[in-house]
């Protein structure tokens, strides 16, 4: 069976054969929206059951890491830290502070490429598709201004996180790929399940048994044809996070804006179409797919290259494709 699986601007073609491999075990899967874009959760256990109950789990889990990420929810410790901005430190959930934290590191890691204050760009550009005039450089310099993950200060010692006035944070780089760890964190462990997949809108984690004797295979989509796929790769127990300018970009003279925004300059991003990292942690991915359009071809593949147990697949606005050192991709 084939699955067309679509990440914001990019498409995966994923096939999963439901062949038995025990009799005992059966496979059921449900799709719906979370977090404001398509999630699908599959799992396979020795009973519907207990297939079930482990997919409903993992929903559950899903819907509480959006209420405590969400900076459209109001309610949610993200919109407190974010109003509270230049006013005073929030305390927050171990769980938000030690996420941001990672994120901190990562944004170390790729030397200010992933940034979570981004968010402080929402306003700036119109992803819309259309042909538009870029923004002057005094307010793409303004905004930029408040992006600079060194001004989120962390206090271990009650948990709270502190913004510099007018700064914002934002997890849409990295939240679906963290709620596809914990809700495989806690599917995993219900007994009787033997594994499944989380694909949260194309950040796609995968472990445990197939109900495929050949296992699982993602083919990569060519971007300018989406239903033409370039290569094709087998995994287990991995995770595959795309980012890619398909569905979310504007024109201006000629060019294609990308909806990643370089933290270091505030403008889109220009020349990458896609850029797809498989590697065991979804949260990693997610930011790393994010990190490396913004890095560039060069820089992205030789981060990629420094990674243990991290590779990655770029894809340029002419089709050409680039990968990294040690993937080992089969093409058609």
């Amino acid at each position: 069976m084939r699955y067309v699986i679509a990440k914001g601007s990019f498409l995966f073609l994923f096939f999963w054969s439901f062949t038995t491999v025990a009799q005992s075990a059966l496979t059921v899967k449900k799709s719906l929206i979370l977090m404001g874009c398509a999630f699908e959760l599959s799992a396979s256990a020795d009973s519907e059951e207990i297939a079930w109950d482990a997919i409903n789990q993992g929903i559950e889990e899903i819907t509480r890491i959006e209420k405590l990420i969400s900076s459209w929810d109001a309610k949610s410790q993200t919109s407190e830290v974010n109003r509270m901005a230049g006013i005073k430190p929030v305390k927050v959930d171990k769980e938000l502070y030690d996420l941001i934290y990672r994120a901190k590191k990562v944004s170390s890691l790729t030397d200010g490429a992933f940034d979570i204050s981004f968010a402080s760009m929402d306003k700036i550009w119109r992803f819309n598709q259309t042909e538009q005039l870029l923004q002057d450089s005094a307010t793409v310099s303004t905004a930029r201004a408040k992006i600079d993950y060194k001004q989120i200060i962390l206090s271990p010692k009650d948990t709270s996180v502190y913004l510099a006035e007018g700064m914002k944070i934002g997890f849409g780089a990295i939240g679906k790929g963290y709620a596809a760890n914990k809700a495989k964190q806690i599917m995993s462990t219900i007994a009787g399940v033997k594994g499944g997949v989380v694909n949260a809108s194309g950040d796609l984690l995968s472990w445990g048994e197939s109900q495929s004797e050949a296992g699982r295979n993602i083919s990569i989509a060519n971007p300018k044809n989406k239903n033409q796929p370039i290569a094709w790769l087998k995994i287990d127990n991995m995770a595959v996070v795309t980012s890619g300018d398909y569905e979310k970009y504007f024109m201006s003279g000629g060019k294609r804006y990308a909806h990643i925004i370089n933290p270091k300059t505030g403008y889109p991003t220009t020349g990458i179409a896609s850029v797809t990292i498989i590697c065991p942690d979804a949260e990693l991915a997610d930011a790393l797919a994010t990190s490396v359009f913004v890095l560039g071809i060069k820089k992205g593949i030789e981060l990629i290259n420094k990674i243990t147990r991290v590779e990655g697949i770029i894809i340029n606005d002419e089709g050409e494709l680039h990968q990294s050192k040690n993937l080992k991709l089969n093409y058609y």
